[in-house]
């Protein structure tokens, strides 16, 4: 067995990294980046996509080997040529998608985690073992249940377990809490806490999450475009500090105030809406809600309790097995015609997959609502480059969307120029209704800051937006009004006045 015996305690490892540098070709992905995590704390390691926190875990990991620089463990220069090494000087990773074996137990999947698991194995004592180990940490899950049936929280609680099992005393956290409820993250990363406090394990954590970094973490590091920008103790700096430290001399727009509107008819109304997902298995029963003129209904969830299925129906992807949709009080399906008859619009999820066509170009795809519409489309049905071109250049002036031309394949953009694109697109003409989904998962804070503005804009010109999305910050900084979905249905709906994120939480736990 890998698990420690009782008797022997538990000692967190410090870590620090010297002038580490990795370069792809002509891409510098990290430069001189020189880091310290103290021995029993938590460090959290801040950066917007592409600030070269990945680059650098992985070297710390041994899944790349650095241009230049190293990794000392305790003070001392540590080896570390892949993963196996990593985990030989106590050092694991926690990733943000689980890598259990669903159809085992959880008392199966942490014996074969081992690096030499028995070739005969004796559950008996393996069992025993396990329920020893289990007493010493300070949470625990099921150990005869398959990981299947485990909800997320306890998944994300085995992960951890597995390598606290494998005597990991310094663990690499990525995005820990993006799957888990807010009850669910408070618990984890409090238990996790007191672990370091006891000096029985040092974190270094990958998080966008303020409030759980100044809930939770000592210390923090801050990567911006391949080089450490900033760290500190976490009680000696504000979230402000550590914004600018992460966007440096970004512009940010301000968002507009969030206009009042006296009578606010209904514009969108879910009624009875059910469908089923990929696997023919039910994801969506019998949702009824309603979004206004001039409202934000925000529906909260954790992921994988029918958003997605949702949002397909509503945009046209999957047909509902039962349920009507209405607009403006009259029958409504997600077809072409009735999107430009309605002024229905949206974002889906992973727009680059869902809402454009990768290899066309910016300008192409930024006129799919208008291709057959006069400019573009002459009396005859032909297409005009020349019209669709310069339509296509006065939005990319007015979302800046950074693109090298209009002829560019929209897939060579970054996430946040394919999001600023499908927007341009999408808000170009009047809207009544908007569709949002995860808009802004994954991007960098000028562009969070431009969509979410860009979003709030149509709220204040009197369309319905419904938006769908596993950030609940973003959730409660945008919504008018809050709906919780959990098990494909949504039994709480509450005013953004009255919303509490601990009741919120327990709504998308299912209680």
């Amino acid at each position: 067995m890998s698990a420690l015996p009782a008797a022997e305690p538990r000692r967190a490892i410090g870590l620090e990294t010297r002038g580490m540098t990795k370069i792809f070709g002509s891409l510098v992905a990290l430069e001189d980046c020189s880091i310290e995590v103290r021995p029993g704390t938590l460090h959290a390691l801040l950066g917007e996509n592409g600030a070269g926190k990945s680059t650098l875990v992985k070297c710390i990991m041994g899944f790349y080997q650095p241009t230049r620089g190293e990794v000392l463990i305790n003070g001392a220069p540590a080896a570390i040529a892949n993963p196996r090494d990593a985990h030989a000087h106590g050092i694991g990773m926690v990733y943000q998608h689980f890598t259990l074996v669903p159809s085992l137990t959880a008392a199966e999947n942490l014996v074969i985690s081992q690096a030499h698991p028995p070739a005969v194995i004796d559950w008996r004592k393996e069992k025993k073992a396990l329920e020893a180990f289990l007493d010493r940490m300070p949470f625990k899950v099921p150990l005869d249940v398959p990981v299947s049936a485990l909800s997320a929280g306890e998944k994300q609680k085995l992960e951890i377990l597995k390598q606290l099992f494998l005597d990991q005393r310094f663990l690499i956290l990525d995005e820990p809490t993006s799957v888990l409820t807010p009850g669910e993250a408070d618990e984890v990363l409090g238990l996790l806490r007191g672990m370091t406090e006891a000096g029985e394990l040092t974190i270094l954590m990958i998080s966008h999450k303020f409030r759980e970094v100044t809930a939770y973490a000592d210390d923090v590091t801050v990567l911006r475009r391949g080089r450490m920008v900033g760290s500190g103790k976490v009680s000696d700096l504000s979230v402000d500090a550590m914004s600018r430290m992460m966007i440096g001399d970004t512009k940010i727009r301000e968002r507009a105030a969030r206009q009042s509107f006296e009578a606010k008819p209904v514009v969108l109304e879910l009624a009875g809406l059910f469908a089923e997902d990929e696997g023919g298995l039910p994801a969506v029963e019998g949702v009824n809600l309603k979004v206004h003129a001039g409202e934000i209904v925000g529906i909260a969830g954790v992921s994988g309790n029918g958003q997605s299925t949702l949002i397909e129906v509503l945009s046209g992807q999957r047909e509902a097995t039962d349920g009507r949709l209405f607009v403006d009080g009259e029958p409504y399906e997600p077809s072409r015609q009735h999107m430009a008859k309605f002024k229905v619009f949206g974002l889906p999820e992973e727009p680059l997959k869902n809402a454009a066509v990768p290899r066309m170009t910016v300008a192409e795809n930024i006129a799919f609502r208008s291709f057959d519409q006069p400019p573009i489309a002459s009396k005859w049905g032909f297409l005009s480059p020349r019209p669709m071109k310069k339509k296509a250049r006065e939005l990319i002036a007015a979302y800046r969307v950074k693109t090298p031309s209009t002829e560019e394949p929209i897939e060579n953009l970054s996430g946040g120029n394919v999001q600023r694109a499908i927007l341009a697109r999408e808000l170009s003409g009047e809207v009544e209704v908007l569709i949002v989904a995860n808009p802004c998962f994954g991007l960098d804070f000028a562009s969070v800051s431009e969509i979410r503005s860009q979003i709030m804009d149509q709220r204040n010109r009197g369309a319905a937006v419904l938006l769908v999305s596993e950030d609940l910050d973003e959730i409660l900084e945008l919504a008018d009004r809050v709906a919780v979905m959990s098990g494909g249905r949504i039994d709480y709906v509450v005013p953004i006045a009255e919303a509490e994120r601990n009741a919120i939480g327990k709504a998308m736990a299912g209680h």
